[in-house]
């Protein structure tokens, strides 16, 4: 690996903080699953399940990266059906994007019903080998699309795995705030699950060639955040003004 050479080349650094700040934001949709997976958990076993998670993405991405000849043979088409070529890397993403569709759209069923006692009950059997378990199905999804566009703006190896590097840091010291923050209004859980539908949609889309520009999906996202964020601010104020305990 030649490390020394990439230090002094201008290009190398514009590379790689265009890429780490890409996967930054590519790897908002991770870091909303994880985040809405945890809610559940008590705070321990919470933190325990986002750490596994990010490592398991950060040791996915970088396997995919060492393994470039493999990756790309992904993208070769397998069959055509109604004049579509089909690769593996099609399948992968109709696949998660069709599991983010049912994950989300079963929590958002359970937050609606909203049964006390149902809600403790899964809180206490919800198996922590079971989220893992969808925790690495959804990294290798989020995984693949991340660093299939890496390949496409970086030609070095090490500028990848460093921005990669990078990125996994932000989202792990990103991830607890985000956790909490969801798990304290519910509000803002049942927008993070609106979220995974609409992200699940452009996997799928993408899966079948359909690309929907992420710039219009994020925008989206970042717009209702902010909102919801005055919704927050705004029912704490009420609750002050009120003498109400705040949640």
């Amino acid at each position: 690996m030649n490390v020394l050479p990439l230090l002094t080349d201008p290009n190398a650094w514009a590379a790689l903080v265009t890429l780490t700040v890409l996967e930054i934001v590519l790897g908002i949709d991770n870091l909303v699953f994880i985040s809405v997976l945890t809610t559940r958990l008590d705070p321990d076993k919470a933190r325990r399940a986002r750490q596994i998670g990010l490592s398991l993405a950060f040791i996915f991405r970088v396997i995919m990266l060492a393994g470039l000849t493999w990756l790309m043979g992904l993208t070769a088409p397998i069959v055509t059906l109604f004049d579509m070529a089909i690769s593996w890397r099609d399948i992968i993403l109709i696949g998660g994007g069709l599991f983010l569709i049912a994950k989300a759209t079963h929590e958002i069923h359970a937050e609606v019903e909203a049964r006390e006692s149902d809600a403790a009950v899964s809180s206490t059997k919800e198996a922590f080998a079971w989220i893992v378990v969808q925790l690495v199905a959804v990294d290798l999804v989020f995984s693949l699309d991340s660093i299939i566009t890496a390949i496409g703006m970086a030609e070095d190896l090490e500028v990848m795995i460093a921005a990669v590097v990078i990125a996994m840091i932000v989202m792990y010291m990103a991830a607890g705030p985000v956790g909490a923050f969801i798990a304290a209004h519910p509000t803002t859980k049942m927008l993070a699950l609106a979220f995974l539908v609409l992200i699940g949609v452009a996997l799928l889309a993408d899966g079948f060639e359909f690309h929907i520009p992420r710039g219009y999906i994020y925008f989206a996202m970042a717009f209702a955040g902010a909102v919801e964020v005055f919704n927050v601010m705004a029912r704490r104020n009420r609750r002050r003004r009120s003498g109400a305990p705040r949640s």
